[in-house]
């Protein structure tokens, strides 16, 4: 199938699905062209953070307020929520994020675009955030990696950076947000694409090399399983490597190619889960942060490092879960709720592992061990 027909065909299928909604689009021209945009904002804000959020291949930017509700996002967050239209390059609304021959310049129109908002409105602009899914996740890395020294972090969902990005070298450190489902079959967890037939870009190994050589950032990351509260058949575990800029990739275990943005439904809501990205709160959580942080003596193991067993010490526990460093679960075992439980590690190999004790409620605790022989 020609891939005219095969971009056709993923545009209809997966993004025109749902209502139409009324949105009051403004327009600004940018080097000749009407470009389309929605703009949100909280009322009675003296200085506001901005957030643009990018579109996938084929969407519109009606049809995405109209499911995601951004004027309850500015409301909530007090920040002002930007959504722009990209261009329709042959195969539907298409950012150029370097997967066609597109010359299009995308990456200067949301710059001026900024630069116009805050003119306008009282945008701070030493806050100023990128996120997108699919090609909107494409864009989001191609936004980090020429104005990162404009744009504080960038959250692309599901989507990856392209060949010709991937040989450039970012302005600046950025702190990154790479969020991917390890099942997508349309923009590949390897970098490929079941849908289109071949390779699309870095895959999200190399993307997190990439980042973590832009970023200067330096040994083994600090990995947190999410609580497993929801019948999502999913699991969300979370890396995070220090540097110059802060890296964390969000790997969702049985993930496909969506943006998940249901607390009822599923473990996380990507949007709450990158706000609190970008203003800090998963590291240093308040009472509504998505990640609890657990003090390391609140789970003790023991013998670390170990070799043929541990112990684990902690109150009130129904189940225990360990997971590898690919966020794999290598044990689990259900509890009468012991204070004290032995767990046989013989068979594992060598390593550094996750535990992760839980509740009868869902609330989990975290803690590590290393398997040395």
């Amino acid at each position: 199938m020609k891939i005219g027909n095969l971009l056709r065909i993923i545009v209809l299928s997966i993004f025109f699905l749902g209502g139409k909604g009324f949105a009051q689009i403004q327009n600004f021209e940018w080097q000749g062209v009407q470009r389309e945009y929605l703009v949100k904002m909280p009322e009675n804000t003296e200085s506001m953070p901005v957030m643009f959020f990018l579109h996938g291949l084929g969407d519109n930017i009606t049809r995405l307020d109209n499911e995601f509700h951004f004027q309850q996002i500015a409301d909530e967050f007090k920040w002002m929520v930007v959504v722009p239209q990209a261009l329709n390059e042959g195969y539907g609304a298409m950012w150029n994020a370097g997967l066609t021959s597109s010359t299009t310049n995308d990456h200067g129109f949301l710059m001026a675009l900024l630069d116009s908002l805050a003119v306008e409105y009282p945008v701070d602009q030493d806050s100023v955030f990128f996120t997108g899914f699919s090609m909107g996740g494409f864009m989001s890395h191609c936004m980090a990696i020429r104005h990162g020294d404009r744009i504080n972090a960038a959250a692309p969902v599901s989507g990856l950076i392209s060949s010709p990005y991937a040989n450039m070298t970012p302005v600046a450190p950025v702190r990154m947000l790479h969020i991917h489902g390890t099942t997508d079959p349309v923009v590949g967890y390897d970098g490929g694409s079941q849908y289109f037939g071949y390779q699309l870009g870095l895959s999200v190994e190399n993307i997190l090399n990439y980042w973590k050589n832009a970023n200067n950032c330096t040994g083994e990351p600090v990995i947190d399983s999410l609580p497993d509260t929801h019948s999502d058949g999913m699991r969300f575990v979370s890396y995070t490597w220090s540097g110059d800029k802060e890296l964390r990739h969000l790997k969702v275990i049985g993930g496909n190619h969506s943006f998940f943005h249901n607390a009822d439904q599923y473990d996380v809501d990507y949007i709450h889960y990158i706000h609190d990205f970008f203003t800090g709160k998963l590291d240093n959580p308040g009472g509504d942060a998505i990640i609890e942080n657990t003090a390391t003596d609140s789970l003790k193991i023991y013998p670390v490092p170990a070799s043929s067993y541990i112990m684990i010490e902690a109150e009130n526990i129904s189940k225990i879960r360990i997971y590898d460093m690919q966020g794999r679960v290598v044990k689990k075992k259900s509890i009468g709720k012991s204070s004290n439980i032995k767990i046989d590690v013989s068979n594992l190999p060598t390593g550094t592992y996750l535990v992760e004790a839980f509740e009868p409620n869902g609330i989990s605790k975290q803690g590590k061990f290393i398997k040395n022989y």
